[in-house]
């Protein structure tokens, strides 16, 4: 079995991929500013349990290429259907964090959903990252606009303050870690990163929700200040029963709808937006057990 470790898309664009492990595939898309290096705590462990890790890093970010050219979520997806071309994957997990659940979403209307049998969307920037009509959660719009100052005047500051309110709390990760993301948010060009944000800010998803038809789960830090609760809501179809860890669920994000039909969607109590890091355990274990078609069960974790 080859294992990859980049993708060329065209003679411009060379996507960096990491390929760990031997088993049913899971592939991930990084969430913004970051490379498929977030997902650290998911390849070090996943892959002794049997799965075959894929991280790859969209254009722009991480240590892929970084053209001057259009950035949005048809770009991004038309890369990753290349990718799963290339490597030739079947019966694919697609796991999207953030700004990847929003790829990954677009992914599955704009290309039918090749490759993928499971898909995983985690503190996902959809079906809106922004307040839109008729949609009232998410980021006011103005918001995202002074992260767009901020990106082109002082971007080491945008991406300081962005990791600031990454997790749920100062306690939620050492300084070390917090430095670290910083570190791989800068690794980004900086025009992908504002014309990404401007991507985010201006994208609607509501109309691909249909487009889903495959088994579905929402993962979601409870505290998440940059995506919230809501949005997870919003992507889970109203009266489903959800799983354990989400019975809490909010009039706002009820009342939101066009939801994925039959989709499941668990809580992470414990963590914000970096819900992977913070309950990384439980996240692994939540991430087993949906592909292997078992029910949530709490404690049932698997250690590092």
């Amino acid at each position: 079995m080859k294992q990859f470790q980049h993708i060329d898309i065209n003679e411009n664009v060379r996507l960096d991929v990491r390929d760990w492990g031997k088993g049913k595939p899971i592939v991930f898309i990084p969430g913004w500013p970051f490379g498929h290096e977030m997902f650290e705590y998911q390849f070090t462990t996943l892959p002794q349990h049997g799965y075959r890790c894929i991280g790859i890093s969209m254009r722009g970010f991480g240590k892929s290429s970084k053209p001057w050219c259009s950035y949005n979520y048809d770009v991004f997806a038309d890369d990753l259907k290349s990718a799963l071309d290339t490597i030739d994957l079947s019966e694919v997990t697609l796991v999207g964090f953030s700004m990847g659940g929003a790829i990954a979403l677009n992914y599955m209307a704009r290309h039918l959903g090749a490759h993928v049998t499971n898909l995983v969307l985690c503190g996902a920037a959809a079906p809106s990252f922004t307040v839109k009509t008729g949609f009232p959660f998410g980021m006011e719009s103005g918001k995202v606009d002074a992260f767009l100052e901020l990106c082109y005047s002082d971007r080491a500051k945008l991406t300081a303050e962005f990791c600031k309110i990454f997790f749920r709390s100062e306690d939620s990760a050492s300084p070390q870690i917090t430095s670290w993301f910083h570190s791989l948010a800068m690794e980004a060009s900086p025009y992908a990163t504002a014309a990404s944000l401007i991507a985010m800010r201006d994208a609607d998803l509501r109309k691909t929700i249909n487009a889903v038809t495959i088994p579905t789960v929402v993962f979601h830090g409870w505290h998440d200040k940059i995506c919230r609760f809501e949005l997870a809501e919003a992507l889970a179809a109203p009266g489903e029963e959800f799983a354990a860890g989400s019975e809490a669920i909010t009039t706002e994000g009820k009342a939101a709808a066009g939801g994925i039909k039959d989709a499941r969607l668990i809580r992470f109590e414990n963590s914000g937006h970096a819900l992977f890091f913070e309950e990384k355990n439980r996240f692994n274990s939540e991430l087993i057990n949906f592909i292997e078609k078992k029910e949530s069960r709490e404690k049932e974790y698997f250690p590092l």
